[in-house]
């Protein structure tokens, strides 16, 4: 085939029929230093391709010819043998052939025997014990060799009131456990469509997120890929935010998540859900890097996924891509044509320039991931995020990991369930299935999911209710122990961008009008050094459910024009959570604003009251003494923080045990005046010392 010069590895994989993956190991086993299928082949390389394909097919076709002989070998039975004494005569022979090193297998050696002796001992030793899952109170009592009524009265402590029979789940168990020096091991138990015999044969389409600066064009490149790459049945149709769509390109889909800012993607992995398999990096063409890009860079790397870079707004004049490269490749990003591994796209989602290129680098790093998972076994999946609809209720987007979800289904997802009653695409269409990667809105949740729970279908609605019911009453019990504010912290600590603080809200609204207007109203609110965050909301009155979650967070609960119920009134003022009610928007913002200058931690400012130098050393029955000559302001015995200085360097920070004045214990000393100091765990003192006094001011912190 002529051609004017070298071509790409994934037009020429397309050429030879073969995967753009293949292509790439088969180079890479000859030698050549390939990243992706647009790295360029020349004459040499396309002939080794080319030539390896033929040795390849040659031995597969040896192979088979191979086999073909062997198998016209084989003589056929002379008397048909009727199948069931078949079946019996190739039991007795593999009986025979297997009891033998059976046997032998099965007598362990001496020194396996201390092993095993060694490893037991060890294991008693660290009080470890193994379960299977949930147990009863009776069945743990058996397992620790403790009564039921002490298992009982423990649980009792923790206001969990339980019988002799009931069933305990295995964080409950673990609580118990622990109160007993206990170690609880988990025995791997199979599902009843056992994992190893699940086919992961199904490629499912890649999960793709867009990061970057706020400015750089984030939100126009969706839009872009989105309406140039609608499904012929789906043109003309009106779009629906759900949190995710999907593309097709070239006969193949891609997933994009459209939830915003890369505060979501991490608040999702910071609850053990990894959704996104590809992240690409925005980068504005003329203004090059920011601390947002960065931000998102170190978060994307931090999750470990692929990074695609698309360089935006090239169809202006002043765009500089080389500046991109040379500033992303000083944070590891080094592009393909410098010897790197990172693809880097020109694009204009204004004039839809680069769109096809982006869309082709997405399927091509989705074909190097292997993205396989199966259809078969119960759908499993996550939430990506939750409303309150008007019309359907609560709400919830759901992206497939595995299996396939259908209407009917009963989805178990944190601390709710849901018998879907329907499902909905990005076009608003009811669907019958869900598949691996697709997004779908689900309608038939009893309270909304949080964004990042994982979901999975149970049998029954019966399970469903026990499963929830057991989590909701751990949360109960782990809140009440302090736990889940640990959980949370280091949830807060990934989702932190840089060094702001959060404050997490709960807010309950008498309508669904008023709440978004509220949450659009907080959304705003931008400050240097703190930022508020809605954990939650809904419609209807505050409840304890909404308090232990504000708890949880160690956030606050405001309420718009709603009531207190009396468990949940009870129960803030037991654990002290604030909760504040409003019926006027301006007044609830602004004691908004007041509970987020708490949220800061206060500054504190010192301001020197005086200072005394030391003219001598006395040595005492209680320690030794500094003869001192106060040369400015007073020395307060009370001062809040005492300095010693030598030599202009710091040597003691602390406080004064006595302050005399003669032989008589004062309170303060003058200018002017001589006194003897003694510090608090101090017995090193100089002549020339230097003693400062200070008296320390709290100040209240601004918000910007």
């Amino acid at each position: 085939m002529n051609r004017k010069g070298p071509i790409q590895i994934r037009e020429l994989a397309k050429e030879l029929g073969i995967t753009v993956k293949t292509a790439i190991e088969l180079l890479r086993e000859g030698g050549y230093d390939v990243k992706s299928g647009f790295n360029k082949v020349n004459k040499e390389m396309e002939n080794y391709l080319r030539r390896r394909l033929d040795e390849e097919r040659k031995e597969v076709q040896e192979d088979i010819e191979k086999k073909k002989q062997i198998y016209q070998k084989i003589e056929p039975p002379k008397k048909k043998v009727p199948r069931r004494f078949q079946q019996k005569q190739i039991k007795e022979e593999i009986k025979k052939e297997e009891e033998k090193p059976i046997k032998q297998a099965v007598k362990p050696k001496p020194k396996v025997k201390k092993e095993i002796k060694e490893k037991v001992e060890e294991t008693q030793e660290e009080k470890i014990i193994e379960i299977p899952g949930p147990l009863t109170v009776a069945e743990l009592s058996k397992i620790m060799g403790k009564s039921p009524s002490e298992i009982i009265k423990v649980l009792f402590d923790l206001d969990y009131i339980a019988t002799i029979n009931q069933t305990l789940s295995l964080d409950i168990i673990e609580i118990v456990a622990e109160h007993f020096g206990f170690k609880v091991k988990k025995q791997e138990i199979k599902e009843e469509i056992f994992e190893e015999e699940l086919e992961y044969d199904y490629i499912r389409p890649p999960i793709v997120t867009i990061m970057g600066h706020v400015d750089h064009g984030k939100t126009t490149l969706l839009d872009k890929i989105r309406n140039s790459n609608v499904a012929e049945k789906e043109e003309g149709r009106i779009t629906q935010r759900i949190g995710a769509y999907q593309v097709e390109y070239m006969g193949k889909k891609i997933t994009f998540i459209d939830t915003p800012g890369h505060e979501a993607f991490t608040a999702m992995r910071a609850r053990g859900a990894q959704v996104t398999d590809i992240v690409i990096l925005v980068v504005d063409g003329r203004e090059g890097v920011k601390e947002q890009t960065i931000e998102a860079l170190n978060h994307a790397k931090a999750a470990g996924v692929k990074i695609i870079v698309a360089i935006t707004k090239m169809d202006l004049p002043d765009a500089n891509p080389d500046m991109v490269k040379r500033q992303l490749s000083e944070h590891g990003l080094i592009p393909e044509e410098w010897g790197g591994s990172t693809l880097f796209i020109q694009v204009s989602a204004y004039k839809g320039i680069g769109i096809n290129d982006l869309l082709e680098a997405i399927l091509i790093v989705s074909e190097e991931l292997d993205l396989k998972t199966t259809t078969k076994g119960y759908a499993k999946g996550v939430v990506l995020e939750s409303k309150m609809d008007k019309g359907k209720g609560p709400v919830a987007t759901l992206i497939v990991q595995r299996g396939i979800l259908k209407p009917g289904d009963i989805v178990v997802a944190g601390y709710t369930y849901a018998r879907i009653r329907a499902m909905y695409n990005d076009f608003g269409i009811k669907v019958d299935n869900a598949y691996p990667s697709d997004p779908v809105l689900v309608q038939g949740f009893e309270e909304l999911p949080r964004a990042g729970d994982k979901f999975e279908v149970v049998g029954d609605i019966n399970k469903a209710r026990e499963i929830v019911d057991e989590r909701r009453k751990t949360l109960k019990i782990q809140i009440s122990r302090g736990e889940m504010q640990s959980l949370t912290k280091k949830i807060q600590e990934k989702i932190l961008a840089g060094e702001k603080k959060e404050l997490a809200i709960v807010i309950k609204a008498d309508n669904y009008g008023t709440l978004e207007a509220i949450k659009d109203s907080i959304s705003k609110m931008e400050f240097e050094k703190v930022k508020p965050v809605i954990i939650h909301s809904g419609i209807g009155d505050i409840t304890e459910s909404d308090v232990m979650l504000a708890e949880a967070s160690e956030g606050i609960v405001i309420g718009f024009a709603v009531k207190i119920d009396n468990r949940a009134r009870s129960y803030a003022e037991s654990k002290k959570i604030p909760i504040k009610i409003h019926r006027i928007i301006y007044h609830l913002l602004d004691d908004l604003i007041k509970f987020m200058q708490g949220v800061l931690e206060p500054e504190y400012k010192e301001e020197l009251i005086g200072k005394a130098e030391v003219k001598a050393v006395f040595k005492t029955k209680v320690g030794k003494v500094a003869g001192c000559y106060v040369v400015e302001g007073k020395i307060l015995k009370n001062a809040e923080k005492v300095k010693l200085i030598r030599e202009n360097n710091l040597v003691y920070e602390g406080k004064i045990e006595s302050l005399k004045h003669f032989q008589t214990d004062v309170e303060e000393v003058s200018a002017g005046m001589e006194c003897g100091i003694r510090l608090v765990n101090w017995n090193d003192y100089k002549e020339g010392d230097i003693i400062e006094v200070y008296r320390v001011l709290k100040i209240t912190p601004k918000l910007v």
